[in-house]
């Protein structure tokens, strides 16, 4: 039977990351971190210097968290409470752009906290892997959310007919990015984008 689909992000959606990030850097790495500046790479700093990392510098900072760190991760309120409305009348698959490498490290960190459905790894635009999962399960109606705005854009462009819900849930982060133009629209709560979600499905249970 074909039901409907939520297709969500993990971190900075389900699991808060970028704060955890920025105390490992400081602890880890000497790099302090600062999400107002706007820009990934130049909200970290190193210490001895106070000189902006490059990007380049910090994807290698990105894997080294992931691969220990993970356990720092911490619940978003209202996440879990939210996917168990809605798997009542959904299928869900978490989308996260990590290697293949950090496929069971995320299902077991999820499922710690709680929340056990298929999860997808990643890497770059997230239109052509949800296309993959429309295609795969060919749901009644698609929900996508994500906190970053490239990946609206990409799912946007792959496939126009799922519905984009922006949603930044790390409160340091949220005031310094945008709503998401190709988003159909930017909640931050799950409190409230449960029903939103459930809204665009057209089954309240």
């Amino acid at each position: 039977m074909r039901r409907p689909l939520l297709i969500t992000d993990c971190d900075e959606v389900l699991l808060h990351m970028i704060a955890h990030f920025g105390a490992w850097l400081g602890e880890a790495r000497d790099i302090d971190y600062r999400p107002d500046t706007g820009e990934f790479a130049s909200a970290m700093r190193r210490r001895s210097n106070g000189a902006a990392l490059t990007p380049e510098e910090t994807w290698p900072l990105l894997d080294d968290f992931f691969a220990t760190e993970m356990h720092r991760q911490t619940l978003v309120p209202h996440a879990r409470e939210a996917l168990a409305r809605i798997e009542q009348v959904a299928d869900i698959v978490i989308l996260t752009n990590l290697g293949d490498h950090c496929h069971a490290g995320r299902v077991a960190q999820l499922d710690a906290v709680g929340i056990a459905h298929r999860v997808v790894c990643n890497q770059g635009g997230k239109g052509r892997p949800v296309a993959k999962l429309i295609e795969e399960y060919r749901p009644t109606a698609a929900v996508f959310v994500d906190d970053l705005p490239q990946h609206h854009d990409s799912v946007a462009r792959r496939a126009p007919d799922v519905w984009r819900l922006h949603m930044v849930a790390e409160p340091s982060l949220a005031p310094h990015i945008p709503p998401a133009s190709a988003a159909h629209a930017r909640i931050d709560d799950w409190a409230e984008a449960v029903d939103w979600i459930l809204d665009r499905f057209d089954a309240h249970p």
